[in-house]
This record gives C-alpha cells, sequence and structure tokens, in this order.
C-alpha cells in the first residue's frame, strides 16, 4: 500500500503544503518515487507524520521536535517547559476572567488598572486618568500603596474637591485645610509610594508635568495651598 503526498496530508488531518514543508525542514524524510516519478508514501511516513502533528497540537515548537527525538531528557525538558507556559497562560487568562466579570459587573471599571474594584467605582475622570497613568509609571510596590489608599472611605473634602470648579478663594483654603490630614497621614503610612514618586519626578517630569493638565484652575489652587500646608515643595 502507498499512497500520494496528497492522501498522506488527508490521512493525517492536514495540508499538501505543510507535509512539504515538513519535507523542507528536515522533519518528514521524502519517501521514494515511483516508475511515473510520484512519491510513494508507506506506512512508516504516516505514523512519522501523525507524531509530528500530535506534538504540534501539543503546542512544541517545530524547532524543538528534533531535539526530543535525540533523547528521553530532552524530551522530558521540552514537555515541561511547555507544560510551565501553559501553566502561566492559564494563570493569566484566569485574572484576565476575574477582571472581565468585575468590568461586565461595573462598566466603568474598564478605565482603570488592573486590582481595582467597585469601592473605586465612583472615582472623577481625573482620577481614573491619574490611576491610569501611575499603572505605567510606578513599581509594584507603590501601585499596591495606591490601591490601599483607595479602599479607603473617600474624605467628604475630596467630592467637593472633585466637583467644585468655580470655587471661591475661602473655599479653596478651607478643601485645602480639610485635605491637609488625610494627605499628611498618607505620606506618613506610604513612604513606598512617595519615594516612587519622587523617583518618577527626576525620570518622567513630563509624565508628572502632564497630569497637572487635567486639573482645571480651583483644583490646581486648592494643590498649591495643599502643597504649602504640608511645607512641600511647590
Amino acid at each position: 500500500m502507498a499512497w500520494s503526498t496528497r492522501e498522506l496530508a488527508e490521512l493525517a488531518g492536514t495540508t499538501l503544503k505543510t507535509v512539504r514543508y515538513y519535507h523542507r525542514i528536515g522533519l518528514l524524510d521524502e519517501p521514494e518515487r515511483g516508475a511515473n516519478g510520484y512519491k510513494r508514501y508507506r506506512i512508516t511516513h504516516l505514523i512519522r507524520l501523525l507524531r509530528i502533528r500530535r506534538l504540534v497540537d501539543l503546542g512544541v515548537p517545530l524547532a524543538d521536535i528534533e531535539g526530543m527525538e535525540e533523547s528521553d531528557g530532552n524530551a522530558e525538558r521540552t514537555l515541561r517547559a511547555l507544560d510551565a507556559e501553559l501553566k502561566a497562560s492559564i494563570e493569566r487568562q484566569e485574572r484576565m476572567r476575574k477582571e472581565l466579570a468585575l468590568i461586565l459587573d461595573r462598566r466603568s471599571l474598564v478605565d482603570l488598572p488592573p486590582g481595582f474594584d467597585g469601592n473605586v467605582a465612583d472615582l472623577s475622570e481625573v482620577e481614573r486618568s491619574i490611576l491610569m497613568v501611575f499603572s505605567r509609571v510606578l513599581d509594584t510596590k507603590a501601585m499596591d500603596a495606591v490601591r490601599e489608599l483607595h479602599s479607603a472611605p473617600r474624605p467628604l473634602a475630596q467630592a467637593e474637591f472633585d466637583a467644585d470648579a468655580d470655587a471661591d478663594e475661602a473655599t479653596r483654603q478651607r478643601l485645602a485645610e480639610a485635605l491637609a490630614p488625610v494627605a499628611r497621614h498618607q505620606l506618613e503610612t506610604q513612604p513606598a509610594l512617595t519615594e516612587a514618586t519622587a523617583r518618577v519626578a527626576l525620570s518622567e517630569p513630563m509624565v508628572l508635568r502632564g497630569l497637572v493638565e487635567l486639573y482645571n484652575p480651583a483644583q490646581l489652587d486648592v494643590l498649591r495651598r495643599l502643597s504649602a500646608l504640608l511645607d512641600l515643595a511647590p
């Protein structure tokens, strides 16, 4: 019994092009040709091709198949490495599904970095934008600190700070004074965040200057007053 290239491909559930490619890279030996010049594949070629397809279906790269056949040790190392990659991929997909479940429940969370839940769904657009930028420029430890801060109840003055774009001078000073104890507590309890922000200010000054543009003039004035109350550099 002998098969043509097309018949072999169909039996193995693959394509003519794939069989020819395996010949070209040396994974599948070419068979003898008949008197008519056509290739004549035997059962050994089919078994070989099925084995290659089996490994490919498991995710083994073609470049690793030949090395696997050289020794059992190579085969085990390749399969264990593949298993580790699949494990990491599955864990990543599970995290993505959990995040998608949160976002489907609270659509606004799509504007927040991973790890934030519905407790911060009422954040202002400015705060959400800042968190998204922070997620790209702060390290993991600093972002953990940011999440911890946002898990606490929001100060009452924060909502007024977010909403009042036309606040008069007296209101701005009152808001700065109301926010000062909260900001001071954050500086004292989250040194990792303070240090990371300082590093960003040195390495990515344009980022922080860009964030300033998100605030309206009244908010910027409140922030300047708050900085003065905390004895921070303007």
